[in-house]
C-alpha cells in the first residue's frame, strides 16, 4: 500500500494498492488486447471518443481539480489555467492533426522512377507512459492523447506522490466510451515503473536524469524505444535594452509558478550591470506580493508537492549562502506540517555553487549580474543541461543571434515558457535534458513504427541486377556507374560508347 498526503497539510488523503509485476504484465496485455480494435476505428472515430472524453472532463472539473489541488498543493486556478487548459486544447490538436501528421506519404525516388514508394506510420501497439508528479493530469493523460490518437494502446504508471488524477482521469475516458483496456492505470514506485518497462513496446518518461538513465538501460535489454524528457537548468538573459518591465513578470511567473516545480522553469538569471539593480529591486518587490497561503482560488503560489525536493532546494539555499549569496526574499520554510516554501530571491551567486548548475525544481531565482551579452552566453551554455532558455531585448537582430547560439531545445525570445503550449512546433531537450520530443509532427511520430513499402510499377521478368550474371552484365554495370556518377561530359560519353559496344 501507498499513503497519498496532501503536501500543504500533510493531510492523509488515501491509501492506494501497489500494482504487483504479474498485474502490470496484465494490465500490458489487456492493453494490447483492447488495441487492435482501437486502431481499427480509425482517426475520425478516435477523435469522437477523445473528444466525449474532454466533455466530461469539462463537466467534472471541479471534482478533478479537488483531486488534483489535493495531491499537489498547487492552486485551484493554476490547474485551470496550466493542466486542464493544456489537455483540452491537446485533445482538439491531436484530433485535427494526427491525421495530417502520420498520414502515409507517397515518396518519389530520385532515382528509381520505375518503382511506387510509400513511407506509412503503424503504432507499436502498447505505449508505456511512467509520469512525474509536478502536472499529474496533462503529463499522463495529456501525454497519452496522441499515443492513442496514433492508435496505441496506453499503460501509465504516475507518480506514487499523485496517482489519483489519473485514476480519475481513466474512469472519465471509459465513461466517454472507450474500448475497455485501451487506457490502464498501473500504481506504485520504481519497481512497477520497471515492470512496465519490460512489458511495453515503447515507453515516454519525463523525470529526472538519473531516473532516465536507469529507464532507458533497462529499455535497452528488450531494444525499445524510448522518449526522455529529464531536467533542466533553464538560463534567462536580460540585457540593458530590454523591456524591464516585461522581464520582471516573466521572470517571476516563468521562475515560481507550480512553485518552480516545471522542468522549464527559469532557474538562472543573468543581467546585463547597467540594469542590473533595477531589475532585482523589481523582483523582489514582485515576489513578496505574491500569495502563498490564501485561498485556493486566488493564491499565486501552492505548496511543493515532494518532501524530498524540499529538502533539495534547503540544500541548495545553504551551500550557496555558505559561498557568499545573499537572500534577499524568503529562504526559510515556515513553521508547520506543510511543504509551502517561500518565494526566494539570491543574489551574489556564481556557477560554484550548486544553485547556478544543480536542478533546483523550487520556487527560487538566482540573479547573477554580468558585463555583458557574450558573458551573458557563456554562463547560459555553462550547464549539462539544455532545455529551455529566454532572451529579453528590443533588438530583433541581437534576440535571434544569441537564440541561435544557446544550446538548448528551445528558445523564448521576450516570453518564458509559452512554448510548452504552443502545440503545432517540437518541444523538447538536448544534452543532459534528454531526447525526443513532444507536440508538432514528432510529437505523435515517436509513438509509431515507420514503414516503407515499395512497389514494383512495370512488371518485367527480371531486374538489371537480377541473377544469372555475365561479362556482359557486368561490363554494362561498370559503365552504367560512369555515366551516373562520374563527372565530366568526356567520361560519360566514353562510357556510353562502350556501353552500346557491349
Amino acid at each position: 500500500m501507498i499513503e497519498i498526503r496532501n503536501p500543504a497539510t500533510s493531510e492523509k488523503i488515501t491509501e492506494l494498492k501497489v500494482s504487483t509485476n504479474d498485474e502490470v504484465a496484465r494490465a500490458v496485455n489487456r492493453s494490447r488486447e483492447a488495441q487492435g480494435r482501437w486502431q481499427e476505428y480509425g482517426f475520425h472515430d478516435r477523435a469522437a471518443f477523445l473528444y466525449r472524453f474532454r466533455d466530461l472532463l469539462l463537466d467534472n472539473r471541479e471534482k478533478m481539480t479537488d483531486i488534483v489541488t489535493a495531491e499537489t498543493g498547487k492552486p485551484r486556478a493554476e490547474f485551470y489555467g496550466a493542466e486542464l487548459f493544456y489537455i483540452c486544447d491537446a485533445i482538439g490538436f491531436w484530433a485535427k492533426y494526427a491525421p495530417r501528421f502520420i498520414k502515409p506519404k507517397k515518396i518519389r525516388p530520385h532515382l528509381l522512377k520505375t518503382k511506387k514508394v510509400y513511407s506509412i506510420y503503424q503504432p507499436f501497439g502498447v505505449v508505456g507512459i511512467i509520469s512525474p508528479w509536478n502536472f499529474p493530469l496533462a503529463l499522463t493523460l495529456g501525454d497519452a492523447i496522441p499515443a492513442l490518437m496514433a492508435g496505441n494502446g496506453v499503460v501509465i504508471k504516475p507518480s506514487e506522490l499523485t496517482p489519483m488524477s489519473a485514476l480519475f482521469g481513466s474512469e472519465l475516458a471509459a465513461a466517454a466510451g472507450l474500448p475497455q483496456g485501451v487506457i490502464q492505470i498501473v500504481v506504485g514506485a520504481a519497481e512497477t515503473g520497471e515492470a512496465l518497462i519490460d512489458s511495453a513496446d515503447m515507453i515516454a518518461f519525463t523525470g529526472s536524469v538519473e531516473t532516465g538513465k536507469k529507464v532507458m538501460r533497462r529499455a535497452a535489454d528488450r531494444l525499445i524505444p524510448v522518449s526522455l524528457e529529464l531536467g533542466g537548468k533553464d538560463p534567462m538573459i536580460v540585457l540593458k535594452d530590454g523591456n524591464i518591465e516585461r522581464a520582471v513578470n516573466a521572470c517571476v511567473w516563468g521562475a515560481l509558478m507550480n512553485s518552480g516545480q516545471v522542468c522549464s522553469s527559469i532557474e538562472r538569471v543573468y543581467v546585463e550591470g547597467p540594469v542590473y539593480d533595477e531589475f532585482v529591486r523589481r523582483v523582489v518587490e514582485s515576489v513578496k506580493s505574491l500569495r502563498q497561503r490564501a485561498d485556493g482560488n486566488q493564491a499565486e503560489l501552492g505548496s511543493m508537492t515532494s518532501a524530498e525536493q524540499v529538502k533539495k532546494v534547503e540544500h541548495q539555499l545553504e551551500d550557496a549562502v555558505r559561498k557568499g549569496a545573499r537572500i534577499l526574499t524568503g529562504g526559510r520554510r515556515p513553521p508547520g506540517d506543510g511543504l509551502c516554501f517561500p518565494p526566494t530571491v539570491l543574489v551574489d551567486v556564481t556557477h560554484e555553487m550548486a544553485i547556478m548548475t544543480e536542478e533546483t525544481f523550487g520556487p527560487v531565482i538566482p540573479i547573477m549580474q554580468v558585463k555583458d551579452r557574450e558573458e551573458a552566453l557563456r554562463l547560459a551554455n555553462d550547464s549539462l543541461y539544455g532545455l529551455d532558455s529566454s532572451v529579453f531585448t528590443r533588438d530583433k537582430e541581437t534576440g535571434w543571434k544569441l537564440a541561435q547560439k544557446l544550446e538548448t531545445g528551445s528558445v523564448c525570445i521576450n516570453d518564458s515558457l509559452v512554448n510548452f503550449v504552443i502545440l503545432d512546433v517540437p518541444m523538447g531537450g538536448i544534452k543532459s535534458s534528454g531526447f525526443g520530443r513532444r507536440h508538432g509532427a514528432e510529437g505523435i511520430r515517436k509513438y509509431c513504427r515507420q514503414k516503407t513499402i515499395v512497389i514494383d510499377r512495370l512488371g518485367l521478368k527480371s531486374e538489371p541486377t537480377w541473377f544469372p550474371n555475365s561479362h556482359r552484365k557486368t561490363s554494362a554495370l561498370r559503365s552504367g556507374l560512369t555515366l551516373l556518377f562520374r563527372s565530366g561530359w568526356k567520361n560519360k560519353l566514353t562510357a556510353l560508347g562502350r556501353l552500346f559496344r557491349g
